[in-house]
């Protein structure tokens, strides 16, 4: 798979797709709703990316961005194939990847230089520690976090923090969490966990990480999730998130769909094998009344975006 993550017009995000998915997305660009792809590399990194844009009987533009608006290029081809063995080097990271089109560098005018934030001391740090937690939940992309940097603090008659503001204090702070999980070496309790959630959607239990942002909306919400197929469900929500990321554990919520103890205690059950299989620590006292915890807990969840 590639380390990539596709956004398209119509709003689909795709996470670490194959190369023929890849080609896929570009060939099927050009219609109305559906002209263009994003796409970033995992974990994103600040003003890395590349995008193709199409309409149907027109040329391919693609553009590149090397981490700067003065490292943006752009080329035009007539047909996919060129778009789709650029792109794919280009998530590969592989030497001569641009060199099957001709680029040429864009103007994008002058860049304009963020002012430095002028908060309080107490309203900068309290600031930074939403945005660390939210950075150590893992789940949150640059944008979600540079929109809740910039509205944090805002009231009706102040707004101390602009999005340019935000989003230069995400991307500093996004740095340094990326770095940090540079030294980690590899699988962590989080990605045993979505190990675990993917073989229980195999299975025909909806499965769903950081789902809503509270018990009562979750349990309203999951049945939509489903499919008509699916025996039951387990998800953990926001909350539960920030406290495994705060040391506390994770708290799992289940269920069956026919709402029974009898099928809630077998998807407890179901969820908790899969749990200990991918190797989680599990607390469970087979109550389908109670909640699964998998704690002790590591929370060391690798930065997507």
């Amino acid at each position: 798979m590639l380390e990539i993550v596709v956004k398209t017009e119509n709003w689909e995000r795709h996470v670490r797709v194959s190369a023929e998915e890849l080609a896929g997305l570009v060939r099927r660009i050009g219609g109305d709703g559906d002209r263009f792809l994003v796409v970033q590399r995992i974990p994103d990194l600040p003003d890395i990316f590349s995008q193709v844009w199409h309409e149907d009987s027109g040329d391919y533009t693609v553009e590149h961005r090397d981490g700067a608006a003065d490292r943006h290029f752009q080329a035009m081809t007539d047909g996919p194939e060129a778009v789709i063995a650029a792109m794919t080097g280009w998530a590969r990271q592989e030497a001569g990847w641009d060199a099957v089109l001709a680029w040429s560098l864009l103007d994008m005018g002058p860049t304009c230089e963020v002012p430095p934030l002028d908060l309080e001391e107490d309203e900068r740090e309290e600031l930074e520690k939403r945005v660390r937690e939210m950075l150590v939940g893992g789940y949150a992309s640059r944008a979600e976090l540079a929109e809740f940097a910039e509205e944090y603090l805002a009231t009706e008659d102040r707004r101390p923090v602009s999005r340019e503001q935000a989003e230069a204090l995400v991307d500093r702070m996004w740095l340094e969490r990326v770095t940090e999980q540079a030294e980690w070496q590899g699988e962590t309790d989080p990605e045993r966990l979505t190990r675990a959630f993917a073989a229980l959607q195999e299975a025909g239990i909806t499965a769903r990480e950081n789902f809503t942002c509270c018990r009562s909306c979750g349990q309203s919400e999951i049945g939509g999730e489903s499919g008509p197929d699916a025996r039951g469900f387990v998800y953990f929500h926001t909350q539960c998130t920030e406290s495994a990321a705060a040391g506390h554990g994770l708290t799992l919520l289940y269920g069956g769909f026919d709402s029974s103890s009898e099928t809630t205690a077998a998807i407890g059950r179901e969820v908790v094998a899969a749990l200990e299989t991918a190797g989680l620590h599990v607390e469970w006292d087979l109550d389908p009344g109670q909640a699964i915890t998998i704690t002790p807990l590591d929370w060391r969840r690798r930065l997507v975006g």
